[in-house]
């Protein structure tokens, strides 16, 4: 999106373009990597995790094509025996400036057509609350939406693959026969921790047999006043409980190795999706419990009861962060440069992507929503 660039070169609240294009890029390369990999499994089966065969048999006809070719025709980013980071730097020196840009952008499926996704180098959609291929479609039908969204992202020049993503926010509770769990407050209660990674693990799998990659969960908010009307997606209002929870993670994604290094993103396998940690930070404690209001507390009440869940996070390679609509103490968290970049990013040392709540970069304008009103909307940059 547009404006989404011109605030980040302007006001530097956000990491360096090219590196947050990367990681998101890096995601997606990852999660398509998987599918290639597990072709034959997965066509015996006539269930795809990611994308289904079409799409499939289109990507693997460009990747024979290029091992297959002559050296002046090697593409180093479409090689998938090279490194992921390798291939990511290669892929953004080709890049255009409306490319960047494209993949930046994330759309709702309602507004997406193969030409808008064409035109504009779409980078990622998602299905808001109750936006549906159809009511009742089935998760073959889900599947096909997106296979088709798929096909359409790598019909570009550059044919890099598309991140869906959806709010499965207790089970795939947008998908018809889903299975359905308990809103975070009733699992908080339990402090059960094994069974909400239980629950990632079912999550994550109804996920990739609709063809989705990417789920908007889980909220670690530490709801402090009830008459916050999002409780119900806060684990707890004590966040020594909400800590324990951020097991969710490892059940979407998978457990991360021994080795692995805290505030990089893991997904480990065909049946795990990316995770998103939210909302950063402070969305909980709002004053009067009014939501995307203000969080008014000092930097050592902020660090000691919104933040600890968000480290719980990193050391469990969540992929994601999404971005609060509130305010810390007068700053919208859209546009706080000392906690986007130079905690989360600097500090917490988070390397997967970060992505903001719908049109959140809408918001911080003056006035509010200026934007809107120039055609930019139904997105998340």
């Amino acid at each position: 999106m547009a404006d989404g660039l011109a605030f980040r070169l302007r006001s530097g609240v956000l990491a360096p373009l090219e590196d947050h294009l990367a990681a998101i890029l890096i995601t997606s390369l990852q999660c398509f990597a998987q599918v290639r990999r597990l072709l034959p499994p997965l066509l015996r089966r006539h269930r795809m995790a990611l994308l289904t065969a079409p799409a499939v048999f289109a990507a693997l006809l460009l990747f024979w094509a290029v091992l297959g070719g002559t050296d002046a025709d090697y593409v180093l980013y479409k090689d998938a025996t090279k490194p992921v980071e390798d291939r990511v730097a290669d892929l953004l020196r080709r890049m255009t400036l409306a490319e960047k840009i494209g993949q930046m952008t994330q759309i709702e499926r309602l507004v997406a057509t193969p030409d808008v996704l064409r035109d504009n180098f779409i980078g990622s959609l998602l299905s808001g609350s109750g936006s549906v291929p159809r009511k009742g479609a089935t998760a073959k039908e889900w599947q096909d939406m997106v296979d088709g969204f798929q096909k359409a992202c790598m019909s570009t020049r550059l044919g890099i693959p598309m991140i869906y993503g959806i709010d499965a926010v207790h089970g795939q509770n947008n998908v018809y026969e889903a299975t359905i769990f308990p809103h975070n407050v009733g699992l908080g209660t339990t402090r059960d921790t094994y069974l909400v990674k239980r629950i990632g693990e079912a999550t994550a799998l109804e996920v990739r047999a609709t063809g989705i990659q990417y789920a908007f969960a889980p909220c670690i908010a530490v709801c402090r006043d009830p008459r916050w009307g999002r409780c119900y997606e806060s684990y707890s209002e004590d966040r020594r409980i909400v800590q324990s929870m951020t097991e969710l993670i490892p059940g979407l994604q998978g457990d991360v190795p021994k080795d692995f290094t805290s505030g990089m993103p893991f997904v480990a396998r065909k049946n795990e999706v990316a995770a998103c940690a939210m909302h950063f930070v402070g969305d909980g404690g709002t004053v009067d419990g009014i939501n995307k209001n203000n969080t008014i507390i000092n930097r050592e009440g902020l660090m000691n009861i919104h933040m600890p869940a968000y480290k719980n996070a990193m050391d469990k390679g969540v992929s994601t962060v999404m971005i609060s609509y509130s305010s810390w103490n007068g700053v919208k968290m859209h546009a706080n440069q000392d906690l986007v970049t130079g905690y989360l990013k600097d500090t917490l040392q988070f390397k997967g992507f970060v992505i903001s709540d719908w049109e959140g970069i809408d918001r911080i304008t003056t006035p509010a929503g200026f934007l809107l009103g120039q055609g930019f909307h139904s997105c998340r940059p």
